[in-house]
């Protein structure tokens, strides 16, 4: 319970910030206690109200209430600009001999590298250039004297409170947290969950670390990004693979305060 009050310290902070009170949140954590304790029984027949009461302490009438109301949509998988950036960081042909992404003009004839193809191949929901015009306000990208878009970022960073910052927000600390979850539970090979952590630097000193720790997983990242996306499409190319459904998620992060 310890480690349990440590990591909701940060989370109950931002909660707070947000306006989103201990009764809402009660709701949200007695409806994913529901919906856990049902996917962890094996079949409808032992999926009673009973059952599910004892496992989580939820009262059966707010079970009934539960499923009166449903529960919410799963998010998607990913976001158009990460998506779109993670190829343009990756895909053979746009990036120069040192790896840095290729400036593209805005539309190419054929099958040309433009960053409406780059977009178009993510989605066709939304117009390259509503895309491109979001990217040019939050500084993502700039246009050369050619006209020809250049990438200013090295990730898909999303501004802060955006729905998208959210998006990845929830998706990596889940993971993150179900990784170090299963290996507590010792459900199958361990997860890689480590980290390097050093206390009682200077001001300075922690900055530099920081600094170090950045630049070495933004190499990371992108080295990964380039084998995940030649690892898919071989994927894609293979008649024999029945179903596509598993994920893989890679992250790091970065930490950096001062102890009271």
């Amino acid at each position: 319970m310890a480690a349990i009050t440590r990591l909701m310290r940060p989370l109950v902070r931002l909660l707070i910030r947000r306006g989103i009170t201990y009764p809402t949140l009660m709701d949200v954590v007695r409806g994913v206690y529901v919906e856990v304790a049902r996917d962890m029984l094996p079949d409808d027949r032992v999926r009673t109200d009973s059952r599910i009461s004892l496992m989580t302490g939820v009262h059966r009438k707010e079970l009934r209430r539960h499923r009166a109301e449903g529960s919410a949509a799963p998010a998607a998988s990913t976001t158009i600009g990460g998506q779109v950036i993670g190829n343009w960081l990756g895909l053979p042909g746009l990036q120069d001999e040192q790896g840095r992404p290729l400036p593209l003009p805005r539309t190419a004839p054929g099958t040309a590298a433009s960053f409406e193809a780059l977009v178009a191949a993510v989605t066709t929901d939304v117009r390259p250039r509503v895309v491109l015009d979001e990217w040019l306000t939050q500084g993502l990208v700039q246009l050369d004297a050619d006209g020809h878009v250049v990438l200013q970022a090295q990730a898909y960073v999303p501004r802060p409170g955006d729905a998208e910052q959210f998006h990845y927000f929830g998706r990596n600390l889940h993971d993150h947290i179900a990784a170090a979850s299963a290996n507590i539970e010792a459900a199958g090979p361990p997860f890689l969950e480590r980290a390097v952590h050093y206390d009682g630097l200077s001001a300075a000193a922690a900055e530099r670390l920081a600094q170090a720790g950045h630049e070495a997983a933004q190499r990371m990242l992108v080295d990964v990004n380039r084998t995940a996306l030649a690892i898919a499409e071989s994927d894609d190319r293979d008649p024999g693979v029945e179903a596509r459904t598993s994920r893989v998620n890679i992250g790091a992060y970065i930490f950096q305060a001062r102890e009271k």
